[in-house]
């Protein structure tokens, strides 16, 4: 032990630490605390007795370390995920363990690539509608301004609710539209925040968040409750929606999901698969806006798709460009920005001690952009996910889904859902960057602030 190096970092303020840096831009106090004091940093926040500390690990070795090979020691103990089992139940996100691994067992089923392929013609649906909403906001210069950030999450929340509920989409895209953001923010105060207030307390913040919670709640158990009263009906029993396949999945070792572990499924898969899908699809939309070289390439390349008919899941391997261009924006803009946990035990992790009890954090944002795996990081550029360039690439060096045993479920899914959904926005039109920059904060995903505006001009028909 002698031989391990101290972990090194910023010192801040004496009596709050780097509180005030990360309050203003947390990803970028991350950069530069890799760039001052290398991949394992040790950084405090916060007043004495109440400073928070976070050893934060940016290399692709330490994240795969943490992730994948010691993940009995990493485990998801910090307050940031008991806040979010709060708020939205012990799904597939939040638990561990013994419910980690029947939940799994049950529901992997649900997201192999045959069954996972199945749910394109929903996703090219909502797409298509995307494209004929567009089509009837142009103004008087026959163009269309949007806001990708908006429809982008519009789409991406759309499309889950109708793979998830099937016709009950409506009411439930709605009510979670309207009170996810109020959870989101609560959630994230709550979770970085040195001290909390028991959330019984009948505090203004802790009321708005208990309505919101409900009302999503509410017309989740609503529609497991329709299904369910529907008895042995066909609608019931044979229903392909995600809901009818997580109501059916049983084992013998593992029995079947209750209706609350059901309402906790779906809740994981309604927020963070719409959160992380829009996402990825509004910086892929914008960097395309601010690179009309790269927009024509990959518009070449879904123009030599048939003629005729809407992409499915069999275009996926004919729009191999389209996929490194949404690689490329998911590692500059990853929807999970920050992975955390916390260590057992003491663990040595890049030559440096983590301590037992430490909250970790491995910054997928830094590790994307770290000078010894990528060069000119900050550069947008496609040709860095060429089949051979990836793979002489370590593994984690892109890690947007996570690793190791707790990576994401819905990886197959997210990638088919985005791709397909570009490739009809980019059959219909052509992007042209309005605003440049965007603001981002990093939450429980990566949140951008302001807007992020695109002209869009419906393209020649050619074919």
């Amino acid at each position: 032990m002698a031989a391990i190096a101290e972990i090194p970092g910023p010192k801040g303020l004496p009596l709050l630490g780097s509180a005030l840096d990360l309050q203003r831009d947390s990803l970028d106090t991350f950069l530069r605390a890799r760039h001052e004091y290398g991949d394992v940093v040790r950084i405090s926040a916060g007043p004495p007795g109440l400073r928070s500390v976070m050893h934060c690990v940016f290399s692709a070795e330490g994240a795969q370390q943490v992730l994948a090979t010691q993940t009995a020691n990493f485990r998801k103990d910090n307050r940031l995920y008991e806040e979010i089992r709060l708020s939205i139940g012990n799904g597939l996100l939040t638990s561990q363990d013994a419910d980690y691994r029947r939940q799994r067992r049950l529901i992997q089923p649900l997201f192999t690539k045959r069954q996972v392929d199945g749910y394109a013609a929903a996703v090219t649906l909502e797409a298509d509608s995307t494209v004929e909403r567009w089509r009837a906001a142009r103004d008087a210069a026959g163009d269309t301004v949007v806001d990708v950030i908006r429809e982008m999450d519009r789409f991406a929340l759309r499309t889950v609710a109708r793979i998830l509920f099937g016709a009950d989409i409506e009411a439930a895209a709605d009510v979670v539209h309207d009170n996810f953001p109020v959870i989101n923010a609560y959630v994230l105060r709550r979770g970085f925040s040195p001290v909390n207030s028991p959330r019984s307390w009948p505090l203004s913040a802790n009321r708005r968040a208990e309505e919101a919670t409900r009302a999503v709640y509410a017309v989740c158990d609503r529609i497991i409750a329709e299904r369910r009263a529907a008895g042995t009906t066909a609608a019931a029993t044979e229903g392909d929606d995600l809901l009818s396949l997580l109501a059916r999945a049983s084992s013998e070792e593992d029995g079947s999901l209750d209706a609350a572990e059901l309402r906790d499924q779906l809740l994981v898969f309604l927020i963070a698969g719409h959160e992380t899908t829009g996402t990825s699809m509004t910086f892929a939309l914008h960097l395309l806006s601010r690179h009309p070289e790269i927009q024509a390439r990959a518009q070449e390349e879904v123009d030599r798709l048939p003629a005729g008919r809407t992409p499915s899941a069999a275009d996926l391997d004919r729009l191999p460009y389209l996929t490194q261009v949404l690689k490329e924006a998911m590692r500059l803009y990853p929807a999970a920005p920050l992975i955390g946990r916390r260590s057992v035990e003491a663990a040595e992790v890049g030559g440096h001690l983590i301590p037992a009890g430490a909250d970790v954090l491995v910054p997928p944002w830094v590790i994307h952009r770290h000078p010894d795996l990528w060069d000119d990081p900050e550069r947008f550029d496609p040709e860095r996910f060429t089949p051979e360039r990836e793979a002489v690439r370590h593994r984690y060096a892109w890690f947007p889904f996570g690793g190791g045993p707790r990576a994401c479920i819905g990886q197959h899914f997210a990638m088919l859902e985005s791709v397909l959904a570009l490739a009809v926005l980019l059959r219909a039109y052509e992007l042209e960057a309005v605003d440049r920059e965007i603001s981002l904060v990093a939450g429980i995903t990566l949140q951008a602030t302001g807007t992020a505006r695109v002209r869009l001009r419906a393209r020649a028909q050619t074919r």
